[in-house]
């Protein structure tokens, strides 16, 4: 590892300790044991209502809504190059329903940067939406649009259940959160903690691709007119054991060509994509542990990448990654907890290179090989509301380096 990148992981560290000692020092509090369990134990019954994407149970014939959202300030440090800003950037309606004890129906409606219009950037989305019949603790199903249970944040994406401002880039543009694809599932509990997720679904469409240095996200069909020529299957396991205890990991593979559906010139190519991961969480006590590993391959990326350049005259040559990957550590330490008030505060490592690697005859880009270091703290007036602040530090492209502030709630 570069010296100068370890005197910036010092630099970060010092600040999130100094912070958190004078957090102490304010607030002199400190947490029962009684009430440290209570807590964990919230925290792990929320964990296993996650782990598969299922929400809790509820009564019979009832609709219930839900929801959240979040706001987000960034200040750059090269005003520049970036402009700060301000976004609403989600405002989620979740719609449940109870046809009959096991029987039920889940869906996540999604507004994005508070306009959606032609001319504006925001989207409106549906992100889930499916039936899901809870049969026996072994054996259930799923049928609909439904998340794919790769790392940890894609099923858990709550604001207030993740530390930063922003979502982490690993799971953002390696595991493209919020990924989602329609298909049929079962899942299920094999033994005491041990869980497992498996289906077939719909996949993605590099025919579609227009961005130079693509990204998974760039070929997702998000279940609109989505291409179904070629399938997808995933598979996920994972054990759950207190106290906060969980390790996983998953896969998702699948042609991506399409038949040529949106490209004529990728007909007969498969360019078959896998994308793995694994990943832990720890709590014990005070502190959080976390870590998300992940790599993708993608087949025929030069015949790929020449169809897409050829597609656009040649004027812009799009690479297609072979290889593409990125990891992440990050630990928390909850410096004050009292009643609903929780104040925390994290650092979090993370690499990725989305072209870690390219086909003879085409250059991966520097700027896609990246280390970010976030520190900050995340402050809970209530379990659902949350307060967030931290820096990112960028490694590669310095101009990147920013301050964040957020607020972010859920229902």
């Amino acid at each position: 590892m570069k010296q100068h990148v370890l005197k910036e992981i010092a630099v970060v560290l010092a600040i999130s300790i100094a912070f958190t000692f004078c957090i102490q020092k304010s607030f002199g509090a400190e947490t029962s044991v009684e009430e440290k369990i209570e807590i964990l134990q919230d925290e792990i019954d929320q964990l296993r209502s996650k782990s598969t994407g299922m929400p809790e149970s509820s009564a019979i014939g009832k609709t219930t809504v839900g929801g959240y959202g979040e706001i987000e300030f960034n200040k750059y440090n090269n005003t520049n190059e970036f402009n700060n800003q301000m976004d609403l950037n989600r405002f989620v309606i979740l719609v449940g329903h109870s046809f009959t004890d096991q029987l039920r129906f889940f869906s996540e409606i999604e507004w994005e940067h508070a306009v959606a219009s032609s001319v504006d950037k925001g989207e409106t989305e549906i992100e889930q939406a499916f039936i899901y019949d809870q049969i026996k603790d072994a054996f259930n199903f799923k049928v609909g649009l439904i998340l794919i249970p790769l790392g940890i944040l894609n099923e858990t994406h709550e604001p207030p259940t993740y530390y930063g401002v922003e979502r982490n880039f690993v799971e953002t543009l390696i595991i493209p959160s919020t990924w989602r694809e329609g298909g049929i599932g079962i899942y299920g509990e094999l033994g005491e903690g041990i869980q497992y997720d498996i289906g077939i679904t719909s996949g993605f469409d590099v025919g579609k691709i227009a961005n130079p240095n693509p990204t998974l996200s760039d070929a997702h069909q998000e279940l609109s007119l989505a291409i179904a020529n070629d399938l997808s299957v995933y598979s996920a396991l994972n054990y759950l054991r207190t106290p906060g205890l969980r390790i996983g990991g998953g896969l998702f593979t699948g042609n991506t060509g399409q038949n040529g559906a949106s490209n004529p010139l990728l007909r007969g190519v498969n360019a078959r994509l896998a994308l793995w991961d694994v990943h832990g969480q720890y709590s014990l006590g005070q502190m959080d542990i976390q870590a998300v590993f992940t790599r993708g391959t993608w087949a025929d990326s030069g015949r790929v990448s020449s169809a897409l350049t050829a597609s656009t005259g040649d004027s812009v040559q799009i690479i297609l990654p072979s290889v593409f990957f990125g990891w992440y550590g990050q630990a928390a330490y909850h410096v004050w907890k009292s009643g609903d008030t929780d104040v925390a505060t994290f650092i979090r490592y993370e690499h990725y290179n989305t072209q870690e690697e390219v086909d003879a005859g085409f250059v991966s880009n520097p700027a896609d090989n990246e280390t970010v270091i976030t520190a900050g703290i995340n402050f809970k007036i209530h379990p659902q509301v949350v307060f967030k602040m931290d820096y990112q530090k960028f490694d590669t492209d310095i101009n990147k380096n920013r301050f964040d502030l957020g607020m972010g709630y859920m229902f």
